[in-house]
């Protein structure tokens, strides 16, 4: 029996959006894990005037009102450059998305998800993928392994319950994504040691801290040596100039020299590894707003700041050296320097590291030598439309 009460209407005005950005405010408020973003971080996720990623995608978001009371929300979206990408890779013709989805209960969920798949048929598209909001570089997949601690800076926090919800409405897994923590106060294993010493005394290799002041020239290098190094992995999307300038624009004050290396083979730049600080620390207290006094005690934080987590939200070493005894060299002394870095300049006593593809096997063989365990799961689904 349908519900009478429920209605699913397309945001269009400022009082839509107003009230999506809203609800996981009230939805959330009593999980103690969850870390509410800002309030104007979330406006510039779902304007195409402040998000890059808009410039090759198209999206439509909904609300669920019950007697007309918010209960819902989802976006359904099309990357027009996850359309060109092999099919083999994850995407490819016909892969449509969804994400940015929350729910009261399992009835509002289950027409979300239809309205979302209703517009993404609409479009054309035969198979879709949820959830990811909205960029599968922004918060990709489904919180199932790790509700007991929050998320670090820019990863996601759902309740337990919507993996039942969705899996009900026939999605099964397409990939999971893992993070991994790892203590960094003690020194890495002796073998571990003996590969970085040995690459410290390699004249070819140059392990350097990004300039600040060249942050436009650095962001390109670090941009070129990833959509080479991820170009053939599972769900690829090329980021793009307006992407990388919005997010530059976010992150910039995250940035901190000495916590993102670039790693130079005979003066070439061949990897990268970008470290943050975990802002998370500092924005729970903040209830995802700056006003009235939040705006100070953030920028006091960012001026110095400590946090107990360090996390790399991404790093990648150019597809021609992969699987290469260099590889592998580079990234444990990127992340022997980060992490002394990290602990003695910024307090840090755990490192995260992730997301990390379950199949990947070299960044898994990384995790898997320095002794960092799995603390959290999250699953792209997928589903024939």
């Amino acid at each position: 029996m349908a519900d009478t009460s429920l209605s699913i209407i397309p945001v269009t005005g400022k009082a839509d959006r107003k009230a999506f950005i809203e609800l996981p405010y009230r939805l959330h408020a009593k999980d103690p894990n969850w870390v509410p973003p800002l309030r104007s971080d979330v406006a510039g996720t779902i304007d195409p005037k402040k998000n890059g990623w808009f410039s090759h995608a198209e999206a439509q978001l909904f609300i669920a009102r019950r007697d007309g009371r918010v209960v819902g929300r989802i976006s359904a979206h099309i990357d027009h450059l996850a359309l060109e990408m092999p099919a083999d890779q994850g995407f490819g013709p016909g892969t449509g998305f969804w994400g940015m989805f929350d729910a009261e209960d399992e009835s509002i969920a289950k027409a979300l998800i239809a309205t979302a798949e209703d517009w993404l048929r609409d479009k054309g598209m035969t198979q879709a993928l949820g959830p990811v909001s909205l960029s599968i570089w922004e918060e990709p997949g489904l919180l199932v392994r790790g509700h007991d601690h929050p998320p670090s800076v820019l990863m996601g926090h759902h309740p337990a319950e919507y993996q039942a919800w969705i899996e009900a409405r026939g999605y099964a897994k397409a990939k999971s994504l893992l993070t991994y923590e790892l203590d960094v106060t003690g020194a890495f294993p002796p073998l571990i040691q003996r590969i970085i010493a040995s690459g410290a005394k390699n004249p070819r290799i140059r392990i350097r801290e990004v300039d600040k002041s060249r942050f436009e020239q650095e962001a390109e290098v670090i941009l070129a040596i990833l959509n080479d190094a991820w170009s053939d992995n599972w769900g690829f999307v090329p980021l793009t100039q307006p992407e990388v300038d919005d997010v530059g624009k976010k992150l910039k004050p995250l940035v901190f020299e000495d916590l993102i290396r670039i790693a130079e083979l005979d003066g070439e730049p061949v990897a990268f590894m970008v470290t943050l600080p975990d802002l998370n620390e500092a924005l729970k207290p903040l209830n995802g707003s700056l006003f009235p006094f939040g705006w100070a005690k953030l920028l006091l934080w960012l001026r110095k700041p400590k946090a107990r987590t360090a996390r790399v939200p991404l790093m990648g070493v150019v597809k021609r050296l992969q699987s290469s005894r260099m590889a592998s060299q580079l990234a444990f002394m990127m992340i022997e320097y980060i992490r002394r870095a990290a602990v003695s300049k910024y307090g840090a006593t755990r490192g995260e590291i992730g997301w990390v593809l379950e199949d990947n096997q070299g960044m898994v063989a990384i995790a898997d030598a320095i002794d960092s365990k799995i603390n959290k799961e999250y699953v792209i689904y997928r589903k024939a439309l």
